[in-house]
Order: C-alpha cells, then sequence, then structure tokens
C-alpha cells in the first residue's frame, strides 16, 4: 500500500514540477499520506485488540474443558421382541478438572430416545445417559442404533452404540 501512495506521489511531484499550483498538490499528497498512515496505525491497533480478545476468548473456553469416560460405549440387547421397550443405562464420569456439562444427547433414530443429565458433573462424580429402544412393529433383524453424546470435553463427542436382533413380537 505504501508503494502506491510513493508512486503516486511521486507522480504528483514530477507533473507539477516548475509550478506554484503543484506545491499546493504536493502540500495535499503529503497530507493525505499522512492521513492513510494515521488510518493504518489505528488499523493495526484495532486488529491487535481483536486479536487480544480472540485469544482471551480462547482461553477461557479451554479452561472449562474436561474430559469423560463412560463405563461402556456398546449395548447388546441380544435378541428381543418388536414393539417392546428396552431401556439401558450408560455411566458417565468426569475424569477432568471442570464440571462436566452435557449438551446434548441425540439417538440416530425415532425408535430411540435418550435422556441426559440436566446438571453439570462435577469432578470425580458419575451420572447417568438413559436410553430406551423401542423397535417399531415390522423393524426386524439385525439393528443398530446410535447416541451422540455432546459435551465440553475435547474431542467434543463421543458416540455410544445400541445393537439388538429384533424378532416378530
Amino acid at each position: 500500500m505504501k508503494r502506491i501512495f510513493t508512486f503516486a506521489l511521486c507522480s504528483l511531484m514530477i507533473a507539477s514540477c516548475g509550478s506554484d499550483a503543484g506545491n499546493d498538490k504536493n502540500a495535499e499528497v503529503g497530507s493525505a499520506i499522512e492521513a492513510d498512515e494515521a488510518s493504518e496505525a489505528d488499523l493495526k491497533k484495532e486488529l491487535a485488540d481483536i486479536d487480544r480478545e480472540e485469544r482471551e476468548l480462547q482461553k477461557a473456553e479451554e479452561a472449562s474443558i474436561t474430559s469423560m469416560s463412560f463405563d461402556k460405549l456398546k449395548i447388546d440387547f441380544g435378541k428381543i421382541k418388536e414393539d417392546s421397550e428396552n431401556a439401558a443405562t450408560f455411566i458417565v464420569t468426569n475424569t477432568g478438572k471442570n464440571p462436566l456439562i452435557i449438551q446434548r444427547v441425540d439417538a440416530s433414530c425415532g425408535c430411540t430416545t435418550a435422556k441426559k443429565p440436566e446438571k453439570p458433573i462435577l469432578p470425580g462424580k458419575s451420572d447417568k445417559i438413559e436410553v430406551v429402544f423401542h423397535p417399531k412393529v415390522g423393524q426386524l433383524d439385525t439393528q443398530e442404533k446410535t447416541v451422540t453424546v455432546t459435551a465440553n470435553t475435547d474431542p467434543s463427542i463421543v458416540v455410544l452404540k445400541i445393537n439388538a436382533f429384533v424378532v416378530k413380537g
């Protein structure tokens, strides 16, 4: 950007050489360059402030990250009947140093429901994620479903699995 202004300044100086009107133009260009340099300094300061704020936000976010573990990542119901309620529980333990917040628990289909802990789990403590698999009539044979748990952990997502072999009721 400075090169462009330098080139423009030199061009104006050459074009106005030997004329009193050129002196006025040189003064105007010099003022414009000074104003541009001041604007550039303000912009640099603003960008530095934004960068600092982003680093602070990232530090705050990292400070709230924790870790979790599960008693199991997969449940196999074995052979079950269609149109039956099949409940299971996954125990989640906060293995980190900050409160564990389970933000979301999403089942892969409408035949599976999951309930997450509503309160934060303190470090060293456990809670449960309750899952119910209710295969619909006609939903037969091997069934594989997932429950996606999203929390303030790294990685932020853990996928739990449910398997069953559904037979006619």
